[in-house]
């Protein structure tokens, strides 16, 4: 677990060593929230149903943590894919998705 760097104005969200926002007392970040909430479309309740260790005011101050710093956390969540699609392109086709091809399954 990562150790607490600073805390917030958010009852909830501290940032760790990295100066990324995490729920106090988990290594959940707030953009894996955000990126759970966006790509599924899951309310806080069904958050918190996925994620039963959390409790409904931790992911709410999460939520909240996103919306007052946006613009912050969206840039870091690009970075993240550009360096994912990079290293995707470095490392090519995988051995799995070459034999899919070749059998035209894909």
């Amino acid at each position: 677990m990562s150790l607490i760097s600073a805390k917030t104005k958010y009852e909830h969200v501290v940032l760790n060593e990295e100066k990324a926002p995490v729920i106090e007392g988990t290594n959940m970040k707030v953009i894996e929230v955000v990126l759970e909430k966006t790509a599924y479309g899951w309310s806080p309740e069904e958050l918190q149903f996925q994620h039963p260790y959390l409790t409904l005011g931790q992911i709410y101050s999460a939520l909240a943590y996103y919306w007052d710093n946006q613009q912050d956390l969206d840039k870091d969540i690009e970075q993240r894919l550009e360096f994912v699609n990079r290293i995707q392109q470095e490392k090519g086709e995988t051995p799995l998705v070459k034999r899919l091809k070749s059998k035209g399954q894909i």
